[in-house]
């Protein structure tokens, strides 16, 4: 009875730590942020009714889309190389083939309208422009024009995209994931004049930085990291999702099994202390 006893005690002591003091602890280390917002309510909502035929022709006309970006599905290449884009712009422009997939429609539109504003980098670039250029309208109802410009993208943007093509469309631009042999296509020097610092390769981020923590800032750096260069993404909820399991199945390909070895080592424990126990009582038994 007195090593049950003892056991209890442990047993008590041990719990008191992990349910009370760790998770008091993680919230004092790890800033806690306001869950993902998906509807993007900070930025002003766009209410028109797009037309796909008026926003193609914006998009190769006056919009000036294709000025800076390819659209590859419809057969339209970059008017520049990676490598000279990248020492252009500091970061290649993104094709804009899977953008109506990838991002919210409502992002999108404050996008195109102001960069800088939609992508939460006001105070990177106070004194000098984005490298994407607002657009300043065609004549008529920018928000009309806008309207029509997203319900193009949307229109010709795929169903359905692998986790990895996600991630690539997405993030592809500044971060490499080189366990999966993929390199960012943008230059690392112009980047790190872009943005400041050199943004690291994604890799084993899913190890470093809990799914939570990914979630509130794939949604809004600022949120995690005041302050930070990388801009808010944009990304619809279903397209982040992907990009989250990308991470984990590359850099956390064990982890189903890894898991799966949770209840047998806890039963081993179990089996082995009872057991421990039951020979305890037996040697006891034969010395007295």
């Amino acid at each position: 009875m007195k090593e049950l006893k003892i056991l209890g005690v442990v047993i008590f002591f041990t719990l008191i730590v992990y349910i009370g003091v760790e998770p008091f602890a993680h919230s004092q280390m790890h800033h806690k942020a306001d869950p993902a917002d998906f509807s993007f309510k900070d930025l002003p909502p766009n209410n028109k009714v797009g037309d796909i035929t008026r926003g193609k022709e914006l998009v190769m006309g006056a919009g000036a889309c294709t000025g800076c970006h390819s659209i590859k599905s419809i057969g339209i290449e970059a008017p520049m190389d990676d490598a000279t884009a990248s020492a252009s712009y500091g970061v290649v422009p993104p094709d804009l083939s899977s953008i109506g997939y990838l991002y919210d429609e409502n992002f999108l539109a404050a996008l195109i309208k102001d960069p800088k504003v939609a992508l939460k980098v006001e105070h990177k670039f106070q004194n000098k422009p984005h490298p994407m250029s607002s657009f300043a309208g065609a004549g008529g109802d920018i928000d009309q024009e806008i309207a029509d410009m997203v319900s193009y993208f949307k229109s010709i943007a795929p169903k359905k995209m692998s986790d990895k093509e996600v991630f690539i469309d997405a993030c592809g631009r500044c971060h490499s994931m080189k366990y999966d042999k993929f390199i960012r296509n943008s230059d690392s020097k112009s980047l790190q004049d872009y943005l400041g610092s050199n943004p690291p390769d994604l890799s084993i981020t899913i190890r470093w930085k809990s799914k939570e923590y990914l979630e509130t800032f794939i949604n809004n750096p600022q949120s995690q990291l005041h302050g930070t260069a990388m801009p808010r993404v944009g990304l619809k909820e279903a397209p982040q999702e992907q990009i989250i399991n990308y991470f984990e199945s590359v850099g956390d390909s064990k982890k189903a099994e890894r898991e799966s070895l949770t209840p047998k080592i806890i039963g081993f424990f179990i089996i082995f202390t009872i057991l421990a126990y039951l020979w305890k009582k037996s040697m006891w038994r034969e010395v007295q």
